[in-house]
């Protein structure tokens, strides 16, 4: 038989095999996961531990030969926790995320080892190689579209998000998330640990595990001078009560110099060593965080541990570092496998767990959701004045007791929004009982001080399969934007459908106005015009209570999109109908009011205080005999042409826009001025498709003023300059 035939088919594009290891005979005759199992029976059985220093090896090999197929991405800190993922596996714990996006070619190779990405037709690592880094397939950075992948993972600082949302939504299940102690450094991770750990106190069956490596993308990590007593005391200073710290260094016997030291540079028995003891800490640290023990397992071992550069250095790699490459050549020949060592790393994976992850993991299928049944609606009469926000929190409120699993999220705090019916209905979780903040342990509103940790754990939520609501003052929302952004673009192209995720922003500039420029950060808005594009992003702005009713309800009726609502939480007008509200969403505005005269100008209006001016103008123009239409624009993604926005390849894909007919009626005139008290780009659709005479008023700086009438007169947005440019326009 030649060596080719004894080559499993998985293998073909291997760059180099390697000869048996030593006593492959004796722990290597069989996988030690055996087919009935689906993990192994001891962390300390020889084979365990000889088989689990195979997988890791496989691991690192996989990721430096897909990445160097391509001259491209990184794999230098994925190869330096390589033993604590084929760990985990070995042991049957698949829920794992990453707070790392750069680890991307590494997990990728995990899916590979245990046949997920044939779920994308990649079966050889030729396979893998070839769809890394390509469109359709297996993307720079990680994303939730890839079989057997939880959640994607981009900028530093949110994976322990989605660990936190998974351990909240399945008791019982292990969620590891790796942590680079480059990203270590952003003050969002241990911060969000630290609340949701006070919060819910209960759940622990998150794993955070600590890359300690000492590097991070570009020199040396900042937390790469502490000594292991402080990193310890730094978890445990954090709320950690079981601190797990492996060092590679304890079990040198090369020489390494430095306190960061590369495990595969040692001889072969500590090698098994090494292995050992990380088999063993992943062991215990997974028994802890699931015996209710906030437990962090730390590995310090040098980055690019085995792979073709060492340090920083290994991070990335550029063009000409190829599969040619001297030294790539040499790192990989160095942790080449055997034909048979790979069908044993092979079988074992594919059986751990219970199977390949993409038919294992939380995320592969939906989470049934609590049925919500009837919407308390209200129709409030036209004339009266209603909280919007408030009005919406009856509706929040609802949703909480029907489904426990819902949470609403708030960093500024609900009473200050308008919403204290949201803290009243369902309460602030938090250890201390206390009636008059209506605050205890079972509560449903989550209320740290961090966006990222409020929008964390709100997105979250939803890309696992739940429910939720994060709110947030329109000035401050941009601190969570980042990991929102992260969920929505994941939205797109995941392969189930989940709740979109939804949130409500208040306390808009113009109701800032004493607080001055440090609370009036409307341009927010502009973010999310240039999201509309994307397909699946609907910025709605009711009018008014009615409108924000019928706006939340159809939010929750709609899958896998982000949509922000933006209203006002002072008392205004109702303008419109239940019923005009929900033909409003469908084309994008409705009318709000309309009479003839000699010309008309149509003013279309995004937002509920912008209001008042324009009708103000509007009585003065009708005095002069011309014609007014004012039109309120609630969902301005509507107004789009069919071919500004990439909405056929997200999933759950909604392709309705406005047709011409339709936009005729709504904007039809002799002249056009948008009007929004935010950014100018939400008024985009209304410019690129109306041909008539047209100019915009938006929002321009912020300023201490004592109204919401002083503010907008600072910038532009009074009743005698809107009639002045619309006569101008009509003449």
């Amino acid at each position: 038989m030649t060596v080719e035939a004894c080559i499993p088919a998985f293998c073909q594009g291997i760059q180099s095999f390697g000869q048996s290891l030593p006593d492959f005979d004796r722990y290597g005759k069989e996988a030690v996961i055996t087919e009935k199992n689906t993990a192994i029976a001891s962390a300390s059985d020889p084979s365990a531990v000889y088989q689990t220093l195979l997988a890791a090896d496989a691991l690192r090999y996989l990721t430096l030969q897909t990445t160097a197929s391509k001259e491209s991405g990184h794999p230098g800190g994925f190869a330096s926790i390589a033993d604590a993922i084929a760990s985990l596996v070995m042991l049957g714990y698949k829920n794992t995320v990453t707070e790392v996006g750069h680890h991307a070619p590494g997990f990728y190779s995990n899916m590979f080892l245990d046949r997920s990405l044939e779920d994308m037709g990649i079966h050889t690592v030729q396979q893998l190689g070839d769809r890394f880094r390509e469109m359709h397939g297996l993307l720079g950075h990680l994303s939730g579209q890839i079989p057997g992948l939880l959640g994607p993972a981009g900028p530093l600082g949110q994976g322990q998000h989605f660990a936190m949302a998974g351990a909240k939504l399945h008791p019982g299940t292990l969620f590891p998330v790796t942590i680079g102690d480059g990203g270590l450094g952003e003050p969002y991770i241990m911060s969000s640990f630290g609340h949701f750990h006070t919060a819910y106190p209960q759940i622990t069956n998150f794993l955070p595990i600590l890359v300690w490596n000492g590097y991070s993308q570009e020199h040396h990590s900042m937390v790469s001078t502490k000594s292991n007593a402080e990193m310890i005391n730094y978890w445990q200073g954090n709320g950690f009560k079981k601190v797990i710290l492996v060092n590679a260094k304890d079990f040198d016997d090369a020489n390494q110099p430095g306190e960061y030291v590369d495990s595969t540079q040692f001889s072969f028995a500590k090698r098994l060593e090494f292995t050992q003891a990380i088999l063993e800490a992943t062991d215990q640290a997974a028994k802890s965080a699931l015996g209710g023990t906030l437990t962090v397992l730390i590995v310090k071992q040098l980055k690019g541990a085995g792979v073709h550069k060492r340090g920083a250095q290994s991070h990335n790699l550029y063009p000409g570092d190829s599969l040619e490459k001297d030294y790539i050549v040499s790192a990989l020949k160095e942790r080449a496998l055997s034909p048979e060592a790979w069908q044993l790393v092979r079988t074992n994976f594919e059986r751990a767990g219970g199977g390949p992850a993409s038919h294992q993991v939380v995320t592969e299928s939906e989470l049934p959701l609590a049925d919500l049944g009837q919407l308390p609606l209200t129709e409030f009469p036209i004339g009266e004045k209603k909280v919007a926000t408030t009005v919406m929190g009856e509706l929040v409120v609802h949703v909480g007791k029907k489904d426990p699993n819902f949470v609403v999220t708030n960093a500024d705090g609900n009473a200050a929004s308008g919403i204290n019916n949201i803290n009243i209905g369902l309460k602030i979780v938090h250890p201390t009982v206390d009636d008059t903040y209506f605050q205890g342990p079972s509560g449903q509103v989550y209320e740290p001080l961090s966006e990222d940790a409020c929008a964390g754990l709100a997105v979250g939520l939803t890309l696992f399969g739940a429910r939720s609501l994060w709110c947030s003052y329109e000035s401050f929302a941009v601190n969570g934007l980042p990991i929102w952004q992260t969920v929505t673009q994941a939205m797109t192209e995941l392969r189930r459908p989940t709740p979109s995720t939804i949130t409500l922003f208040t306390a808009g500039a113009l109701e800032q106005g004493r607080n001055g420029w440090t609370h009036q950060r409307p341009e927010i808005e502009n973010y999310f015009a240039a999201m509309m594009r994307n397909g699946n992003i609907f910025p709605v702005f009711p009018c008014d209570a009615n409108g924000i009713q019928v706006c939340y309800e159809w939010a929750l009726q709609t899958k896998n999109k982000g949509i922000t609502i933006t209203a006002s939480k002072s008392p205004l007008p109702i303008r419109t109908t239940l019923e005009q509200n929900r033909q409003g969403l469908e084309d994008g505005g409705m009318v709000l009011y309309e009479k003839e005269g000699n010309k008309k100008v149509v003013f279309a209006v995004i937002g509920d205080m912008t209001l008042t001016p324009v009708f103000d103008a509007a009585t003065q123009l009708e005095a002069e005999g011309v014609g007014v239409k004012i039109v309120s624009v609630i969902n301005p993604r509507r107004l789009y042409r069919p071919q500004d926005v990439l909405w056929e390849t997200c999933k759950e894909a909604d392709g309705h826009f406005l047709d011409d007919a339709g936009f005729e009626r709504l904007f039809g005139g002799d002249a056009l001025i948008g009007v929004i008290g935010g950014g100018s780009a939400l008024l985009e659709p209304l410019m690129l498709r109306s041909n008539a005479k047209r100019d915009i008023f938006a929002w321009k700086r912020g300023e201490t003023t004592a109204t919401a009438g002083q503010l907008m007169a600072f910038n532009g947005l009074t009743s005698d300059a809107l009639r002045d440019r619309a006569l101008q326009l009509l003449a």
